[in-house]
């Protein structure tokens, strides 16, 4: 009748043992590398766990969008309440171009187009006023600058709500508003074509329909 009690209690030291001894690793496990390892791997899954609930709450789309540039203070709504506008030649050159080279774009990107005429009025490579900008070329068939005066269709305006907008965008240009938008772009194509130049000028940025670039001092095209 002794063994049975004896075997039993032969196991539980063993098992007292055992569970000292596996404690003494547990406590010593801290100083091994490699569990130090698989700690911080385990932390950085739950984080990147975390990371993958965020963006499904805030949505890819929204992420994944580049944002519009904006330009401060004016919105549609802030524009059509101007007071209508009015000018001389040179607005009405740039007027015209935005009309018919951006009215479909939103306010960004009529200003984006407004930013690249007046910075080739700036630049000695181009004429020094916006009517020579917006004409320069015109007379061969698409051999233009700016499509919309030669490519062989009337210039008619008949959208007048979207030219006023648009007239009013020109003045505040013209009266002296800052370039924000597009670092100093010279060109400009919508999305749907890719031109030669393309290439080789460095894009600027991209608003709405339109990718804007600057040309370099010099260039080679082939």
């Amino acid at each position: 009748m002794y063994r049975p009690v004896l075997r039993a209690l032969i196991v539980m030291t063993g098992l007292l043992a055992s569970h000292a001894a596996f404690a003494d690793v547990t406590v010593g496990a801290s100083n091994n590398p490699t569990i130090e390892l698989d700690t911080r791997l385990s932390m950085l899954l739950d984080a990147e766990s975390q990371a993958k609930r965020s963006v499904q709450k805030r949505g890819l789309k929204r992420l994944i969008e580049a944002p519009q540039p904006k330009v401060s203070g004016f919105t549609r709504d802030t524009i059509d309440a101007l007071p209508a506008a009015k000018g001389g030649k040179q607005w009405s050159c740039l007027a015209e171009a935005l009309y018919f080279e951006a009215r479909g774009e939103t306010v960004p990107g009529i200003f984006g187009v407004a930013e690249v005429i007046l910075n080739r009025v700036d630049d000695p490579r181009y004429p020094g006023t916006v009517c020579g900008v917006v004409n320069q070329g015109t007379g061969a068939r698409f051999r233009c600058q700016f499509t919309y005066t030669c490519d062989g269709r009337p210039e008619v305006i008949n959208e007048q709500r979207a030219y006023a907008r648009i007239g009013k965008i020109a003045k505040i240009m013209l009266d002296g508003a800052p370039r924000i938008l597009t670092s100093g772009a010279t060109h400009y194509h919508t999305k749907s074509v890719r031109p030669k130049w393309a290439r080789v000028f460095p894009r600027t940025t991209t608003i709405g329909f339109h990718h804007f670039y600057r040309e370099p001092s010099r260039v080679a095209l082939r």
